[in-house]
Order: C-alpha cells, then structure tokens, then sequence
C-alpha cells in the first residue's frame, strides 16, 4: 500500500452472532482518536446496560501500532483478542469493534467464546464498507492580491482542496493535498512572491 494510505471502514456497522441462547451483537465504527473511542463505549454501555460482557479491540494509525483490547470479564484471551484478529485479517486501523453479549444461561467454554465473539466481529465486518483513506496535510496560506493568479495555478494545477477562503488586500486560505504530495506542492507555493504558510495539521 502506498505510504500515505490507510485501510478504514467507511460508516457504522454491526453484525450478530448466536449461540447457545447468549446473543453476540457486533458494533463496527470508524474513529479517529481515543476521546471518541471513549465516547462511543460509554454510549453503548448505556444503551446496553443489561448485557452481560461488552467487550472490545480498536487500531488507530496509519502504521497500526496504536491498539487496545478488553475482555471486559471474559476468560483471559477469550474476547478482545479475537475481535482484533478481525481488525488484522483485513489490514484495518482508525476503527473500534465492539461486541456485546447478552447471556443466554449456557456457558460456551473458552474455545466457544472465540468462535463466538470472532464471528460477531467478522459479522460487523461483512456489513461495513472497507474504504481507502488518503492521508492529507492541511496547509493556511496567506498572501498579497497581486498573487492570487499564482496560488489559483497551482490550486488547479495540483486539484487541490480549499477552504476558509478570504479575498481582500491580503489573502488567506486553507489548502489541503495528499501527504505523498507535500514536498512538490511545498517547493511550488516557496516560489510565489510574498506567500507564507503554515501546516495546520495532517489528518
């Protein structure tokens, strides 16, 4: 995969599971951060307040280093585990698998309790839609008016995003580009006369 690509889901997913009268619901989602990981399991620990086990794995990162898993009172290995294998057998990061078990009296054995929450997990996923993501950097220029020909070239020229436009005697705006693509755009925009800018982040 080329080096400013990632594979993520597209949108929310979920996925079921059944065995032995317990229910493995699988949650799938998209994230960016932990603040929103911990956002979305305090809300499903609310909205599933009855279920027994809510157990979970996310990935964050292009590199895939970034990782948690939660037995959440499961056997040791018996959850969190297999939902990540999940995440891996797809090459996913930037996204959070929940499953919650709802016990149905019978007890499965550790060996069961894999197959079950994999397969919740591996539910979740046959649903979801795998998307490529392209790394940007998010760049503010600022510039004199006599300029703006110049920056809209390049703006054309490269098919790059912007926003956060403002026109007057002295111009900003917000461009953003594939991060393979920084150092081309970089040297480019150095050569119009009075433009400075600023890298306000990569996303």
């Amino acid at each position: 995969m080329e080096s400013d690509t990632y594979l993520t889901i597209k949108a929310f997913s979920q996925g079921l599971y059944r065995e032995k009268g317990s229910r493995f619901i699988g949650f799938a989602y998209p994230v960016t951060n932990q603040e929103e990981i911990k956002r979305i399991l305090e809300s499903i620990r609310k909205e599933h307040h009855s279920a027994r086990h809510h157990c979970f794995a996310w990935m964050l990162g292009q590199e895939r280093h970034n990782y948690r898993i939660s037995d959440d009172g499961e056997p040791s290995g018996s959850a969190g585990k297999p939902i990540l294998g999940q995440i891996n057998s797809l090459g996913l990061t930037n996204i959070l698998i929940v499953v919650v078990r709802y016990f149905g009296g019978k007890l499965l054995g550790v060996s069961g309790l894999i197959n079950a929450y994999r397969s919740a997990a591996e539910s979740a996923l046959k649903n979801s839609e795998i998307t490529k993501h392209f790394i940007q950097d998010y760049y503010g220029l600022r510039f004199p008016y006599k300029s703006i020909n110049d920056v809209m070239k390049i703006i054309k020229d490269e098919a790059l995003s912007q926003s956060k436009q403002e026109f007057g005697t002295e111009c900003s705006l917000t461009i953003n580009f594939r991060s393979s693509a920084r150092k081309k755009i970089l040297n480019a925009l150095a050569r119009i006369e009075g433009l400075k800018y600023n890298h306000k982040g990569t996303i």
